[in-house]
């Protein structure tokens, strides 16, 4: 009896399965070898279009760009330096002096009254007009050195000893000049790298040049500023106005090569300026046209 209720719920079991529609997936055969072909084809493909295009692009590129700049040209990176030891130690002299003592000054300065520091700076750079009047004399360019003239004369009356620069909203710009650049339009050469205490980089030139536009002042002695104590109290309020107005830290960077970055820099920046003062003025229209017509 029991027997025959088992057959009679398989029967109906089979009959409610029968009545529904049955749908068998197929599953794609594996083959792992084609399909890895495939995905090897797929990617060369891939690699072959972005090197297709970067060349394009590469080629674009390098017709709007100027020739690469040769071995030849490329500014050498070693530089003169002789006394790297003792310059070294001067450099770390600076630095310790700059946080302690200097950074701290400079930074009180800076929270004076703006016209208050505008008128020391102002006041500084007019006299410093009276040694590129002398410098440009030295080397020859007339017309700078009578600009120079004539932004003491207006500034020392019209702007109040200089505390103004009036000659600037003449459109007399400011162009000062050195005994160092001097030196250099005569022919002399930079020299060594020299750090020099307080004052920082500089080259065997540039701290001569500091000392004859040092010597000029002292012999000219505008107003008698450089006799006696003024002109202690005079070089010091320059110093802090001067360092107040650079943002250069030391050792702001964390750079090991920090010496060697501030020496090609200083270095390289002094010998294209050095270029550029002794490079020939180029040719006027029409000698051009003159020498064109010639051939």
């Amino acid at each position: 009896m029991r027997t025959g209720h088992w057959v009679g719920l398989a029967a109906i079991a089979l009959g409610g399965c029968a009545s529904q529609n049955m749908s068998i997936r197929s599953l794609p055969p594996e083959t792992p070898a084609a399909d890895n072909a495939a995905v090897v084809a797929n990617a060369a493909a891939l690699a072959a279009a972005v090197t297709a295009e970067s060349a394009n692009t590469s080629v674009q590129t390098a017709q709007n760009l100027p020739p690469p700049i040769t071995a030849a040209e490329a500014p050498p990176m070693q530089t003169y330096d002789p006394w790297e030891r003792l310059n070294r130690f001067t450099y770390r002299f600076n630095a310790r002096f700059d946080e302690a003592v200097f950074l701290p000054v400079s930074n009180g300065y800076r929270r004076l009254p703006s016209p208050v520091r505008f008128g020391v700076h102002n006041f500084f750079g007019n006299l410093a007009e009276v040694d590129s009047v002398i410098n440009y004399l030295l080397q020859w360019r007339l017309g700078l050195g009578l600009r120079s003239l004539g932004r003491f004369l207006i500034n020392s009356t019209v702007g109040i000893g200089g505390l103004f620069d009036a000659a600037g909203k003449l459109k007399l710009a400011s162009a000062p000049t050195g005994f160092s650049t001097t030196l250099s339009k005569w022919g002399v050469h930079l020299g060594p790298y020299l750090v020099l205490p307080f004052l920082g980089p500089s080259t065997l030139r540039d701290g001569a040049g500091w000392l004859g536009d040092f010597g000029a002042s002292y012999a000219v002695d505008v107003a008698h500023l450089y006799r006696g104590n003024k002109t202690w109290a005079l070089g010091i309020a320059d110093a802090v106005d001067q360092r107040a107005n650079i943002s250069f830290r030391y050792y702001s960077t964390g750079s090991p090569f920090e010496y060697e970055t501030i020496r090609f820099l200083y270095v390289h920046k002094r010998l294209i300026e050095d270029e550029g003062l002794r490079a020939k003025s180029p040719p006027k229209k029409h000698d051009t046209g003159a020498a064109a017509g010639k051939r």
